[in-house]
């Protein structure tokens, strides 16, 4: 589906309001639009309308006395009102006189001691006339006073509207392009909960955070600034149109062309402006990545005096960055500055040859009401121009950003289910599992083993030898490709994913603590789990002896992964959350590994009382940890070469023996 339809889709979950705000805009403009029209009644009907012929008449309304003569203009009178002798009021240069008899026809006006010469190509005509002082201008002017005055207030009352209706149009554009932006980022977070592990192995958490962030704030910026303009532009532009054809139909033709040359300057910018986005975003994303990625790991940047090094790599991303952003500022001070300034001088041109050549004559002279309205229209017109050019930037990089975004959520996720199952027993069996990260160098072959409930299965073995695949596969962490894993005879390829986890817990080699506290990371907010589960769980795994000397307890706060609790402290605590999820299957991968003996043999007296009833399965690392197991399986390279109970293997005298015994001697030997 193309970006810009799914944005469309976006804009209808806030259709009312949109809809609502369009038609504010659209009140708004043909309130402000009317401006001109009013202002043209005013000068030709009102200000320019005393050059209108006038006749004699009786004293009455619109009636003006002229050295004892009433006088009215030709379209105040009734139609059954009689008329007397016609005179005129004309104006040369900036005095005006009054002629005592009809005027032929207009044209170039000069006046010579009251003598007025009228000129029109090859016509000359000759009238007497008497110069007009203030007063008797005025007396002329009186009765155009009140319609004025009213013209003038519906004008205001118009501006008021268009600036009440501008406000609301305003305010209701930016409040749905926030719940848009607030929708679309809820949907990519969700949508993140919902992708598989692989995913995130492939792409660094600062370009992922990068998309949720500002990725979505340069689409926020397309529905805030970019659409309100090209919507407010677009309706602003079609009525000045409506407006020009009105006054003059020609010469709005010809105005008329600056459409299809602004739509042509847009294509041929976005041309070249998408490419330059598409590596500034793509940038912006890897820094983003470097920038979380230098954070995570500063102690070994630090430790290995990699500072200068790692300033070179950040340095060469952004210059990069810089560049391409220089290219579209030169893009873009090329293009928009330039465009309006050549339509705008096109127009004008347009309007001096029109009304300055081919419109003055005798027979098509324009009125001076219809040339300050096209004016004023066309000096109008170039604001929403001038708008729609400077968002295109905008727009270029909403739509590159639009594309990254939803490239996201396009990733296959796993529906979250609801459902809520039974708790399992917990019988594990694997029949004849096997399972490659990349699809095809397998490291798993063959895994073949059952656990009851209530068992302790222990995996041992070299690094890489599989011990941690075995339980991503077992979490539904990543898809095997042969063989079956059955969960009380259920198979795990039948359950979804939140179903499979929802009677699991882990416990991993690093433990991980979100900000919050103590109780917010054992019961992770999870309203099952009451405030007595979380302190039995607590008490369980032995973390109620540090924590009672915490000032809050367990409410102490916990910042960002618990960097003020010591390792130990931080897997005890994931021990409490694990257990007070009360997991039919307990999964411990290599979890005492980082904890001290005290803190083991409290970690190793709990677990003989929560082990009751359970699945457990566990990663070893010190093998000393696992004698008491039901089970304990060999693994190299993805096989399993051993199985039985501490004591049946040390009898075999095979892999495991030779392990424990090197381990027993404080040998070193990398599990």
């Amino acid at each position: 589906m193309k970006v810009g339809k799914r944005l469309f889709q976006y804009a209808l979950s806030v259709k009312g309001v949109i809809i609502a705000a369009l038609a504010m805009l659209t009140i708004s403009v043909v309130a402000e639009l009317t401006g001109p029209f009013v202002a043209k009644r005013m000068i030709d009907q009102h200000i320019v309308g005393i050059e209108q012929p006038w006749y004699e008449t009786t004293e009455g309304h619109d009636a003006v006395q002229y050295k004892g003569t009433w006088y009215k203009r030709s379209d105040r009178f009734k139609v059954d009102e009689n008329k007397g002798k016609e005179i005129h009021i004309l104006q040369v240069k900036r005095a005006y006189y009054f002629i005592n008899g009809s005027v032929s026809f207009d044209g170039k006006r000069s006046v010579v001691n009251n003598v007025i010469t009228i000129k029109n190509g090859e016509a000359v005509q000759v009238y007497k006339g008497q110069k007009l002082s203030v007063d008797e201008l005025f007396a002329f002017y009186e009765p155009e006073i009140g319609r004025l005055l009213w013209l003038a207030g519906g004008y205001f009352a118009l501006l008021a509207v268009a600036s009440v209706f501008s406000y609301g149009q305003k305010l209701y554009l930016q409040k749905s392009s926030n719940k848009i932006i607030q929708n679309m980022r809820e949907d990519v977070f969700a949508h993140i909960q919902t992708l598989p592990i692989k995913y995130f192995d492939h792409l660094p958490a600062g370009k992922i955070v990068s998309r949720i962030t500002n990725d979505t704030e340069a689409i926020r910026e397309l529905y805030v600034t970019v659409l309100a303009t090209f919507f407010s532009s677009i309706i602003y532009i079609t009525g000045i149109f409506i407006a020009l054809f009105l006054l003059d139909m020609k010469l709005a033709g010809i105005c008329l062309v600056i459409v299809p040359i602004l739509y042509l300057w847009m294509v041929l910018y976005r041309k070249y402006a998408s490419k330059y986005n598409h590596i500034i975003r793509t940038r912006l994303s890897d820094i983003n990545g470097m920038i979380n990625e230098s954070i995570n790991g500063m102690t070994i940047i630090q430790a290995f005096r990699q500072e200068r090094e790692t300033k070179g790599e950040f340095e060469a991303l952004n210059n990069d960055y810089y560049a391409h952003q220089n290219k579209l500022l030169s893009l873009n001070a090329a293009t928009s500055h330039n465009l309006v300034g050549v339509l705008r001088n096109m127009a004008f041109i347009s309007v001096i040859w029109y009304f300055g050549g081919a419109s003055l004559t005798a027979e098509s002279a324009i009125s001076l009401g219809v040339l300050y309205a096209f004016v004023d229209y066309l000096t109008r017109l170039f604001s929403p121009i001038t708008g729609m050019v400077n968002q295109l930037a905008n727009l270029e990089q909403a739509l590159v950003a639009s594309e990254r975004v939803f490239e996201l959520l396009d990733e296959n996720g796993t529906a979250i289910s609801s459902n809520n199952v039974k708790r399992y027993k917990g019988n594990v069996e694997f029949k004849n599992v096997s399972f490659a990260y990349n699809e095809k160098d397998y490291v798993l072959k063959n895994i073949s083993f059952k656990a009851t409930q209530g068992e302790t299965v222990a995996l041992v073995g070299h690094t890489g030898s599989g011990k941690s695949s075995i339980m991503n596969v077992l979490f539904g962490f990543y898809e095997f490709q042969k063989g079956d894993i059955t969960i009380d005879n259920q198979s795990v390829k039948d359950m979804p994913k939140q179903t499979l986890r929802e009677h699991m817990g882990i416990v991993l080699q690093d433990p991980f603590l979100f900000t919050g506290t103590i109780a917010s990371n054992v019961g992770l907010e999870n309203p099952k789990i009451s405030r007595e589960t979380i302190e039995k769980a607590v008490n369980d795994v032995g973390a109620n002896r540090f924590i009672a000397n915490l000032p809050k307890g367990l409410d102490e706060p916990v910042i960002e992964k618990g960097s003020t609790l010591s390792n130990g402290e931080r897997q005890l605590i994931s021990f409490a959350r694990a257990l007070a999820f009360d997991p039919a299957i307990l999964i411990l991968d290599e979890a005492t590994s980082s904890i001290d003996t005290e803190t083991e043999a409290l970690i190793q007296n709990a677990l003989e009382v929560l082990k009751q009833g359970r699945t457990t399965f566990i990663i070893a690392h010190r093998l000393s940890t696992i004698k008491n197991a039901d089970q304990i399986l060999v693994l190299d390279r993805g096989e399993i070469i051993e199985q039985g109970t501490h004591e049946e293997l040390m009898m075999k005298g095979g892999r495991y023996a030779r392990m424990y015994q090197i381990q027993s001697a404080g040998g070193q030997m990398a599990m």
